[in-house]
């Protein structure tokens, strides 16, 4: 198993910013991706970031410019940068990883528990 642990969550006015990290835990021998989703109050889950493990990152349009995901390999983390934050990007954020472990021989996906970011004056 893999356990995620989120952290940086919180309430930040219009424009403001804000960061987010995972931290990846576990008998884990490989990460493929790892992704940021959200879901704000009564939509669906929707994702928002990926970084691969070729090194690429690709956006949610309604984010590119204003947001960066990071990882380390080394560390098994990965973090979003929000910058210019709108209200309409309140939501629950949770961090995705496909990762192979001691336990399963494929890749399967795992998720953390989600931290609230709510963007309001």
């Amino acid at each position: 198993q893999v356990q995620l642990v989120e952290s940086g969550g919180g309430l930040v006015q219009p424009g403001g910013s804000l960061r987010l990290s995972c931290a990846a835990s576990g008998r884990i021998f490989a990460i493929n991706a790892m992704q940021w989703y959200r879901q704000a109050l009564g939509k669906q889950r929707e994702f928002v970031a990926v970084s691969t493990s070729g090194g690429s990152q690709n956006y949610a349009d309604s984010v590119k410019g204003r947001f960066t995901i990071s990882r380390d390999n080394a560390k098994n983390t990965v973090s979003l940068q929000m910058n210019s934050l709108k209200p309409e990007d309140t939501a629950v954020y949770y961090c995705n990883v496909i990762a192979k472990t001691a336990y399963a021989p494929e890749f399967l996906n795992y998720w953390g528990q989600g931290t609230q970011v709510t963007v309001s004056s």
